[in-house]
């Protein structure tokens, strides 16, 4: 299925999209007691914003990602890095029993799927991975804080009307960060047999207009994205409902874990 992801968007990602900072990778090994004889695979890799501060930690991680634009850049972040412990795999959440046949039923430290998991088959994937993981191990849902239009600032109330004048959509969807969605995973995953637990790390995390027009940009599939005068009159308009900032934010990650 194409998810958009390709082309400038894969790019925009690369360039807009947050990061991970170390006390989130920290709350992932210690969620999991993961050392550096642990395999992770990083489901919905994208351009490897968490693929590659896990491989720092460990011996060795397995990126997934269905568009193959996404995997060409989390490639080349690699070789930038000096980071040659990842493996990547052109594929989706349907391809993780494949991924077990393999590394090995119970080969696996933790699976990982960082702000991608609205996208994936939760009733199918949970209990693949409670397959492929160690005892211990498992699965980790990471959410990297509320859509930029759904936070509790008057900017983004003002950004949340704009977008939706400009895409015609109601944008009350956390895109998998909101209770019922954070409560449906968890449920899933004690369906799986996986013992859950809930952790959370935050960070303040401002941004200039030009960042927050970038990070807008990531949110649009490649068929809808505006592009010519329609980037323009589109950043014009942000920047009309929200001003020149700077847009202050506490991110909250979100680390929801279900452990073998």
């Amino acid at each position: 299925m194409d998810l958009g992801f390709s082309g400038e968007v894969a790019r925009l990602y690369e360039t807009y999209r947050r990061g991970y900072p170390a006390p989130v990778v920290d709350a992932i090994v210690d969620a999991f007691a993961l050392s550096a004889d642990d395999v992770a695979v990083d489901l919905g890799c994208g351009t490897g914003q968490l693929t590659l501060p896990l491989a720092a930690r460990l011996r060795a991680v397995v990126g997934v990602d269905p568009e193959p634009d996404m995997l060409a850049l989390a490639r080349r972040a690699a070789t930038h890095r000096d980071v040659g412990n990842v493996a990547w795999i052109l594929g989706g959440d349907a391809d993780v029993p494949a991924v077990g046949a393999l590394l090995g039923a119970g080969s696996v430290g933790v699976v990982t799927v960082a702000t991608a998991l609205h996208w994936m088959d939760t009733g199918r994937l949970f209990p693949a991975v409670a397959d492929l993981v160690r005892p211990g191990g498992g699965f980790a849902v990471v959410t990297n804080g509320r859509p930029l239009w759904l936070l509790d600032a008057p900017w983004s109330r003002e950004l949340r009307a704009f977008l939706e004048s400009w895409t015609g959509s109601d944008l009350s969807w956390g895109c998998g960060s909101d209770d019922t969605d954070q409560r449906r995973y968890r449920e899933g995953l004690t369906a799986a047999g996986l013992t859950v637990s809930a952790t959370s790390v935050a960070y303040p995390a401002d941004l200039d207009l030009p960042g927050l027009v970038g990070e807008l940009l990531t949110a649009f599939p490649a068929s809808e994205l505006p592009t010519g005068p329609d980037r323009e009159r589109f950043a014009e308009g942000v920047g009309a409902a929200v001003g020149a900032g700077p847009f202050h934010q506490r991110v909250q990650v979100d680390l929801l874990s279900g452990r073998r």
